[in-house]
């Protein structure tokens, strides 16, 4: 396999993701688990669930970059000045 091949099928992003993603769930299922949370476990599962968030947001624009250029669509059908 090619370095270009590697990098276009974006092969490590997209195994951080997966590993992110079940990390946060094992977080879950420990939380689940415990009989009487403390508010210092609560607020550890809400800060993990809430950074996956903003990296699930992140992971999805770098995924949709370089597929399709919005900016270079004419859509008025102006001639450009």
């Amino acid at each position: 396999m090619s370095v270009e091949t590697f990098l276009k099928w974006k092969i490590l992003p997209r195994f951080m993701m997966l590993a992110s993603t079940m990390m946060s769930w094992r977080c879950a299922e420990w939380f689940m688990d415990l009989d009487n949370p403390t508010a210092a476990q609560s607020a550890f599962v809400s800060v993990v669930m809430g950074v996956m968030t903003g990296v699930f947001g992140i992971w999805m624009g770098h995924e949709h970059k370089g597929d399709n250029d919005v900016n270079s669509i004419n859509r008025t059908n102006r001639k450009p000045r």
